[in-house]
């Protein structure tokens, strides 16, 4: 059954749709996507008492109800759609890039599909990692409003990059709609998770900061209130303001020496770590850990020195959006460490983590450093300069974080590409279509395996320079045929229903016809 819910600034009422006096008005169509929105109006609405939400000791309550929700809804069901995004791209584009073939070779060996697949795989990685720790913290009765604004806008973000890597990976079979295609739609609705509870631009430069300063500051909150109390509470309210102001400066001196020791020293491990101590888990999460206390310091630092632009902060938007990417990448990269430490022992993960943590962390620090190179205000370039000495004391030695490296880009890829437990995790409550059904993704799946070991066949053929047996003669031949269909696309006598009228001319055909017919001359040669 049909529920309305009706959200003022005082109460909050559940209503059944066909509810007295409510008309459910025209819907919109958010890019044809399955998404119910529309407009409801009323006119002497009456609502019983019954119908308020924890009824009537709840009354007035309203907004914190919708803030809640908010903050819990848009931090799970948003980032819900980035994560399938992912699980179906690294399932069904990663099968497509093996089926495949450009050149005799299989599209999954070209550079560039595999820079583009281990991308959507460690942000996939990144989205899921996210989504678990989110799911836990709603599961235990907690409303974060800036994590879940993290996530929205960081997981939104992500999953658009998943998308399009995957659609430029699978490419014509990508953009040719039809049940073959199962890109497109995904494609075409990610802008509106992206767009709705807050658009990711005003998320990102204004809410993540803007709230998170304040409110996850541990003397401010104190400070502000002090000087919130009445008159007659002023000499108690000086006192407390003075005591939390010292906190204040106290936090920040030993944020400063703390930014410069821990990035000292993340900058020694980092410069001394060998490209393969990810394959040992415990000093793969040693490691990461260490680099992301160092970063949350520098965040720290840099969120302190905010300070020094008092209420001009809340102008100062590509501030707070560099801040929130950093925040972001450091709350996302504590994230993937848990899942890592919840699920070790799936062949191949350590590499997967590895790519994902290095991303993570060259986003955190390449968005503090451009915050120091463009810090604003009056005060801006002292604290600019204080921002560079305490983040980056020794220059650009203390910024060690980089892309990661071909080699592990291209074994990355080669996990995700072929059968492995990566997929496996990654096809965790992928729709798998019963025998004997068509379905794209379901077929791809399927075939992945049988291609792989025929290439397998075909690779041993070569360099043994002998003539396959009958069995693989017939591997061969089922590998073929596999992919023969499956690059398919498919196709229509007509694109519209007006298309298949008798005499219909496409309006652009019909104007190049009177164009021609008003012209001396009808061609190029006899123009010139």
């Amino acid at each position: 059954m049909h529920t309305f819910a009706h959200t003022t600034f005082h109460s909050q009422p559940t209503l059944r749709r066909g509810h007295e006096g409510l008309r459910m008005g025209p819907r919109h169509i958010p890019l044809n996507a399955a998404f119910m929105n529309g407009t409801v109006e009323g006119e002497d609405v009456w609502i019983p008492m019954s119908s308020i939400l924890g009824g009537q000791e709840r009354c007035g309550f309203g907004w914190n109800m919708f803030v809640e929700c908010l903050a819990e809804g848009r931090g799970v069901s948003l980032p819900a759609g980035s994560i399938g995004a992912a699980r179906s791209v690294v399932a069904g584009v990663g099968a497509y890039s093996r089926v495949r073939k450009q050149f005799r070779v299989p599209i999954a060996e070209f550079g560039g599909i595999q820079e583009a697949m281990a991308k959507a795989g460690s942000d996939g990685l990144i989205t899921i990692a996210g989504g678990d720790v989110m799911n836990a913290i709603v599961d235990n009765h907690e409303a974060p409003m800036v994590i879940s604004s993290v996530m929205k806008q960081n997981c939104t973000e992500r999953g658009r990059r998943i998308v399009e890597c995957g659609m430029d990976i699978a490419a014509g079979s990508a953009i040719c709609r039809g049940d073959k295609n199962y890109m497109g739609n995904a494609y075409m609705s990610l802008p509106i998770a992206i767009t709705v509870e807050g658009a990711n631009i005003m998320t990102r430069s204004f809410q993540i900061i803007g709230q998170g300063l304040t409110r996850c500051h541990p003397h401010m909150s104190d400070l502000l209130k002090a000087l919130q109390l009445p008159p007659s509470e002023e000499k108690h309210g000086v006192k407390i303001f003075v005591k939390q102001f010292h906190k204040i400066v106290g936090h920040g001196i030993t944020n400063f020496f703390g930014s410069v020791s821990r990035g000292v020293g993340a900058t020694f491990s980092s410069a001394t770590r060998s490209k393969t101590a990810y394959k040992n888990g415990d000093e793969l999460l040693a490691y990461h850990e260490k680099q992301l206390l160092r970063l949350a310091a520098n965040f720290a630092l840099t969120a302190d020195l905010c300070f020094t632009l008092g209420g001009r902060l809340k102008f100062e938007e590509l501030l707070m959006g560099r801040l929130a990417d950093a925040l972001g990448a450091i709350y996302l990269g504590y994230a993937t460490l848990h899942h890592y430490d919840r699920r070790r022992g799936i062949e191949g993960l350590e590499a997967l983590t590895e790519h994902a943590m290095l991303r993570l962390e060259r986003e955190a620090q390449e968005a503090l450093y451009a915050a120091s190179e463009n810090f604003p205000g009056p005060l801006g370039p002292v604290a600019s300069t204080v921002m560079k000495m305490g983040c980056f004391p020794l220059g650009g030695l203390t910024r060690p974080y980089s892309d990661p490296s071909d080699t592990l880009t291209k074994e990355v890829s080669r996990l995700l590409t072929t059968p492995s437990e990566i997929r496996d995790m990654f096809q965790e409550g992928i729709y798998s279509a019963p025998d004997g059904a068509v379905h794209q993704m379901t077929d791809l799946i399927n075939a992945l395996p049988i291609c792989v070991e025929a290439d397998k066949v075909a690779t041993s053929l070569r360099r043994e320079k002998r003539e396959p047996t009958a069995e693989e003669t017939n591997l061969i031949a089922k590998a073929d045929a596999l992919r023969d269909a499956l690059i398919q696309v498919d196709v229509f006598e007509h694109a519209t229903a007006e298309e298949a009228q008798p005499g219909y001319v496409r309006p652009a055909l019909q104007g190049t016809e009177e164009r021609f017919a008003n012209l001396d001359k009808t061609v190029f040669r006899e123009a010139a």
